[in-house]
């Protein structure tokens, strides 16, 4: 118990230090702009740290026990350059460490310049290696020259040299013991912080904790490992790397594919991965339209698909005549509305789907019921027997948007012809203006769909018949009945108290009149 104390502790600490370098920069730089030096400059501190550990470890093996590559000159280190860009993905110099960088950051008036001429050599050193892609731009959000800092260059450094070390004195732990996962908790910490005060702008790149643990649960029922997992609208990856936290490291064989439209989110995506200890070899983020220019095209399909995609976005539709013969929204025989592009994620979803997996996806609940071309994809769905379980959620489960929404899970490998529906609306506590999923909704949401159960309205398992019927209406309200929580009332006595009362007033009213009599006849 001591232990999950101490770690709160250190949570806490860690999220009082983030806060007070948003105070200290807060006036200068929005919020979203801030967020973006901060991840910056922990991803810079990280990497150093990361390599400057794995560099020691291997001379202190070797016998070399008070070796220190941060002490090293650039010349002898030179030497290492290929090797470690082999098996590290990058490469930097000993000058250029964060932890020799910031001795000096107070009196260099060139701290801009310092700062990019770093970031590009770190991003120059993985070129032409197989961790070309996972490094290029990383550093493209982090402008030392923004106006934003600073109308001079003296004023800039000065916020650049406080930013340093505001994030040299958060307590992020031994770079080798990842036990707290402090690097990725205080990723996610910034996250939900500005998600949370920037509305829609934050929100769009943020699937909250909670909402996260459940899809990935509900893809991994009976599962204890899966090739790899896939996000077709990444954002900055925190439902990927859900995966790992749920099933553990060593459970996802080949790592976590991804793919962004937004290059900013795209670069959060793979600073996130490395934040989270995932070598350059374990992922594949890809920053590309998912719907018109699908990456991971050859790539073996997927056992884990878990997304929230945007809701209701437009795209080419049917004015783009190649796709309705892209053999992800063919089989369907119509594509989902141009100002409508929620059923091509669908489509997307299910076409990368391996036979043995599992995709849940966060879904705008209108796809489950409004008719034309959603209606016949929904009729191709079922009858082929993909849709496993709809589950509504409680409204105002996500940062800047109050709608409610729902989970679709599909299963090309299913074992029955029926499709559960389970209404989660009620399934939530009230945290300051959003609902959040608890452990105990979490368990209930999942075990109910695991094993596949009927509870009074709570949920259903309606049989391919029964979905036929309803014209392939999805919605959960069309097959769980909601519990009537009204007071139920007694007419035969209701009525006797209405005659009751009626009765009193014709009384009343009697002796009124022979008041109002009373005073006439004495005027």
């Amino acid at each position: 118990m001591a232990v999950d104390t101490k770690k709160e502790q250190e949570r806490d600490e860690l999220h009082r230090a983030i806060w007070a370098i948003a105070d200290e920069l807060r006036g200068a730089v929005d919020g979203w702009d801030f967020k973006n030096y901060v991840l910056g400059t922990m991803f810079y501190r990280y990497i150093s740290e990361n390599i400057t550990a794995y560099i020691n470890q291997g001379e202190i093996e070797a016998g070399n026990k008070d070796f220190d590559y941060a002490k090293m000159s650039d010349k002898d280190a030179e030497t290492a350059r290929q090797g470690l860009v082999e098996e590290k993905g990058f490469f930097i110099l000993p000058s250029e460490l964060f932890s020799n960088v910031i001795k000096k950051c107070d009196d260099d008036e060139n701290l801009n310049e310092t700062l990019e001429r770093v970031f590009r050599h770190i991003e120059d050193s993985a070129k032409g290696s197989e961790s070309e892609s996972d490094f290029a731009g990383l550093f493209d959000d982090f402008d030392v020259n923004s106006n934003k800092l600073g109308s001079t260059v003296a004023k800039r450094n000065d916020k650049l040299a406080k930013l340093l070390h505001g994030v040299a004195d958060m307590n992020l732990g031994d770079v080798k013991n990842h036990d707290i996962d402090a690097f990725g908790d205080a990723y996610e910490y910034l996250m939900t912080m500005y998600a949370s005060n920037a509305g829609k702008s934050g929100g769009e790149f943020f699937t909250p904790a909670d909402v996260s643990e459940l899809l990935t649960r509900l893809g991994t029922v009976g599962k204890k490992e899966i090739n790899k997992v896939y996000d077709p609208a990444c954002g900055s990856g925190s439902l990927l790397l859900k995966a790992e936290k749920v099933l553990g490291k060593e459970a996802i064989r080949n790592g976590f594919f991804g793919q962004e439209i937004n290059i900013t989110t795209y670069n959060l995506c793979r600073i996130n991965m490395f934040l989270h200890d995932v070598g350059f070899d374990k992922f594949d983020i890809a920053c590309e339209d998912t719907l018109t220019s699908p990456q991971h095209w050859d790539d073996e399909p997927f056992e884990l698909i878990v997304s929230n995609p945007p809701y209701s976005i437009k795209w080419e539709g049917d004015s783009n005549p190649l796709l309705i013969n892209d053999p992800r929204f063919s089989p369907a025989g119509v594509l989902a509305p141009k100002s409508k592009a929620d059923m091509a994620f669908i489509m997307h979803s299910l076409s990368w789907l391996a036979p043995n997996g599992a995709a849940a996806i966060v879904c705008f609940p209108g796809i489950m019921y409004r008719g034309g071309a959603e209606q016949k994809i929904r009729k191709y769905l079922v009858d082929n027997n993909y849709v496993d379980c709809i589950i509504q959620l409680p409204n105002n489960l996500f940062f800047g948007t109050s709608i409610a929404t729902c989970i679709m899970v599909m299963k090309r490998g299913k074992i029955d012809n029926k499709t559960l529906f389970i209404d989660a609306t009620n399934e939530c506590v009230k945290v300051t203006n959003n609902n959040k999923l608890t452990e105990d909704n979490i368990k209930k949401i999942v075990d109910t769909y695991a094993n596949r159960e009927e509870i009074k309205h709570f949920s259903h398992l309606a049989n391919y018949e029964e979905v036929v019927d309803n014209d392939y209406n999805l919605s959960v309200t069309t097959y769980v009945e909601a519990e009537d929580t009204r007071e139920k009332i007694d007419i035969v006595k209701l009525n006797a108290e209405i005659k009751e009362i009626v009765a009193r007033e014709q009384v009343l009213r009697g002796e009124i009149d022979k008041i109002i009599a009373d005073i006439e006849g004495g005027n």
